[in-house]
């Protein structure tokens, strides 16, 4: 399981785990500053990996533009693709080169990007998994695929029905309704649902057209990678996941 390979504008410090832990305190009242933060620094980690600058890249679920804005600046051609319409209009507008359609059935051709990045859409998707290869087939030789995704025994793997999940999908979306009078936004069993690391790790294990760069927790600092080797604790702390690939 390799580390990450740091960039110079980027490493897995503990300061920067702070940093995004405080800003994702605001993930639901001022989802602007979290996204934000957030998308930048997966430029920064990104990097290490490739060139941003005139690559051309494919973002499934990319959202409302957060991630668009920060790729860009990076100097990458930016491409994504989103089944909700409603949820990419969250900033006023659909950017240009937005695809409506499902993450597990790609419309694109095999090899058509330099880089497909996902984050925090796994756990959205009935058949992640699928998903996650359709990603690694529209990648070019010699590519990137990057995933990232919310673990469900993690303490933010109920959304906002945590941490009332740990009782079960079906109890903390009836007791989120019960409380607040509506649905949650995120539905347990049509919009949520659960993926662990176990399930990426062995995933990662049996890939024949890519290798794995990295698999290490997403907002943790370097010196707490090696948390991912023990079952059952890595499903907890570990809170995201990201999957590094590169096209064979």
């Amino acid at each position: 399981m390799p580390p990450v390979a740091p960039s110079p504008t980027w490493a897995p410090t503990l300061r920067r785990s702070v940093r995004l832990f405080n800003d994702f305190r605001y993930e639901q009242p001022d989802p602007a500053r979290f996204y934000s933060a957030l998308a930048n620094d997966a430029v920064g980690q990104l990097g290490g990996y490739l060139d941003l600058d005139g690559i051309r890249m494919l973002d499934v679920g990319g959202g409302p533009g957060y991630f668009r804005d920060a790729f860009t600046r990076s100097g990458a051609e930016y491409f994504a693709l989103d089944a909700d319409v409603g949820e990419l209009a969250g900033l006023g507008e659909i950017g240009p080169g937005t695809v409506i359609g499902s993450g597990m059935e790609l419309p694109f051709t095999d090899g058509s990007f330099d880089l497909v990045y996902s984050s925090n859409v796994l756990e959205h998707v009935p058949d992640p998994w699928r998903m996650a290869n359709e990603m690694v087939r529209v990648t070019r030789s010699g590519g990137i695929t990057y995933l990232s995704y919310t673990l469900w025994y993690g303490p933010w793997g109920g959304h906002e029905t945590a941490p009332w999940h740990y009782f079960g999908g079906a109890f903390a979306r009836k007791r989120y309704h019960a409380k607040h009078g509506h649905e949650p936004k995120n539905k347990w069993g049509e919009s949520l649902f659960k993926v662990t690391a176990k399930q990426g790790l062995r995933w990662a294990a049996v890939q024949s057209q890519a290798e794995v760069l990295a698999i290490i927790p997403r907002y943790n600092p370097a010196w707490s990678y090696g948390l991912l080797r023990i079952a059952g604790v890595r499903e907890v702390v570990t809170w995201n996941l990201v999957i590094v690939l590169r096209k064979l």
